[in-house]
């Protein structure tokens, strides 16, 4: 197995209420899942490949819930990346050199029906996990950001953690609210739903705990 790691700031919005079911081993909000996943690698490696300063744009969609398959994926990585670095990260992002079930990575990959290929364009990278704020775009296809919750009476920002003993993506995630658009193979359109704000510190053998 090549040794691989990746340290990385991360927004995801998906379809369901704040909080996501998902996160506590319930169903989603809606009965299906659909989801856009950014990611910005501030140091990394894939054996003696460098992944740092690396940016990616996930799109994903099932029919149901997670679990039971038929899903599809779709990848977007910043186009100042080198073939090697390419190779690498769809290899860590398709679950491969990875101990099963260990990275979010491994376990989304088996639910996979769809995995289409990969496409390589300028991407705008801007999170804030502290202030729960977030602007990621990419070209005129992709348009996702991410604020604080608001409290509907008063309008203050509502703060909210999830804190996953044994999560295989993150171990503590600011929640925030999400709206995105986004066009091409899986299209989506989402608005004032999950967000979540968290670091991403992954290897072989999942979470790296500090």
């Amino acid at each position: 197995m090549i040794n691989w790691e990746l340290n990385a700031t991360s927004f995801t919005n998906c379809n369901c209420d704040y909080g996501c079911p998902c996160q506590f081993n319930a169903l989603p909000t809606h009965g299906n899942c659909e989801a856009v996943h950014s990611m910005e690698i501030h140091s990394g490696h894939f054996g003696d490949v460098d992944l740092s300063n690396i940016r990616a744009v996930t799109s994903l969609w099932w029919p149901g819930p997670i679990h039971e398959g038929g899903g599809k994926v779709f990848i977007i990585i910043d186009d100042s990346t080198n073939e090697a670095q390419r190779a690498a990260l769809l290899t860590i992002m398709s679950g491969l050199e990875t101990e099963p079930g260990a990275t979010i990575w491994s376990v989304f990959s088996a639910t996979f029906a769809e995995v289409m290929e990969p496409a390589f364009l300028p991407i705008e990278f801007h999170v804030d996990i502290k202030e729960r704020k977030s602007q990621i775009r990419v070209g005129d296809k992709i348009d996702i950001q991410g604020t604080p919750i608001l409290n509907p009476v008063t309008g203050e920002e509502h703060k909210a953690q999830i804190h996953l003993e044994n999560g295989f993506e993150y171990l503590v995630a600011e929640m925030g609210s999400g709206t995105s658009r986004v066009d091409g193979p899986i299209a989506l359109s989402l608005k004032d739903s999950y967000g979540q704000f968290n670091e991403i510190h992954l290897n072989n053998q999942g979470v790296i705990r500090h």
